[in-house]
């Protein structure tokens, strides 16, 4: 499938289509059918740092390497729909990338949550603070998860099922950055690079609550990351990269490809 008809088909491929109501009852609004399968989602998803970046007049950096291409590809999707973002929160998603859903959704994927968690702050203050301010700026983010971030991903998973009533929701999550005692020589202190690592897991763990609670299946890609992180010598994630400094700490094309990919064919 070319990656250009991939992202296209979004718009040209959407049919109409209308709940009855039963007799003698309010007629509820009508559901268009959607398309099969649409990806949601922040940068991650997105596949910001794969390259191959899709001409799609936005600052969303969908790239055709991206998991969510490389899925419906592979399972040759009929209508596909790629709405994930750059930088997206989840109030974004809720507001900016819904409505392709419909009553004919048979897939919905997401990774979302970092960037309501400061994911960015904490990078950049990591990087160029020092050990003592990254480990605030990680059990601030932390804090900011256990105070706000439940209750979003409830609103989002929620209006998800209401647009998408039979999709099979798989909602991804984060793998860990640094591998550690690994072959840096430079750069972060292995307390930090922990610090880190734990945050993430903090992260994924509030995602997989929410995500069971609302009857979603939780896709831990940590595993298959397991090796391949920041300063280990296969790394699939991009470390500071100043020449492309948004696409640091995001995964590379292997790690969409042989990272990401296969975890969702195993939860789809």
């Amino acid at each position: 499938m070319r990656h250009t008809r991939t992202a296209a088909c979004s718009s040209a491929l959407l049919l109409a289509a209308c709940l009855v109501a039963a007799p003698g009852t309010a007629q509820a609004a009508p559901l268009k059918a959607g398309p099969g399968y649409v990806a949601l989602g922040d940068s991650y998803s997105a596949g910001l740092g794969a390259g191959d970046y899709l001409p799609t007049g936005t600052n969303c950096r969908r790239s055709g390497r991206a998991y969510p291409v490389l899925w419906a590809s592979a399972h040759k999707v009929a209508t596909f729909a790629f709405a994930a973002c750059n930088h997206a929160r989840t109030s974004d998603v809720l507001s900016g990338q819904l409505g392709t859903l419909g009553a004919g959704t048979r897939l919905v994927t997401l990774t979302v949550g970092g960037s309501d968690a400061g994911f960015v702050g904490v990078m950049a203050t990591c990087a160029l603070g020092g050990t003592s301010r990254c480990l605030s700026a990680v059990a601030g983010a932390r804090a900011t998860m256990d105070r706000s971030l439940g209750d979003s991903l409830d609103r989002l998973f929620s209006a998800i099922r209401d647009r998408a009533p039979t999709a099979h929701v798989v909602v991804l999550g984060y793998p860990h950055l640094y591998h550690l005692r690994g072959v840096c020589e430079i750069g972060l202190q292995d307390s930090a690079r922990a610090a880190i690592n734990d945050g993430v897991d903090h992260l994924d763990a509030l995602i997989a609550r929410r995500a069971a609670a609302h009857g979603y299946t939780f896709a831990d890609v940590r595993a298959a990351f397991a090796g391949h992180e920041i300063c280990s010598r296969s790394p699939w994630l991009h470390s500071v990269d100043v020449l492309a400094p948004t696409e640091s700490y995001h995964p590379t094309a292997p790690g969409q490809n042989l990272g990401y990919l296969p975890v969702l064919d195993r939860a789809s």
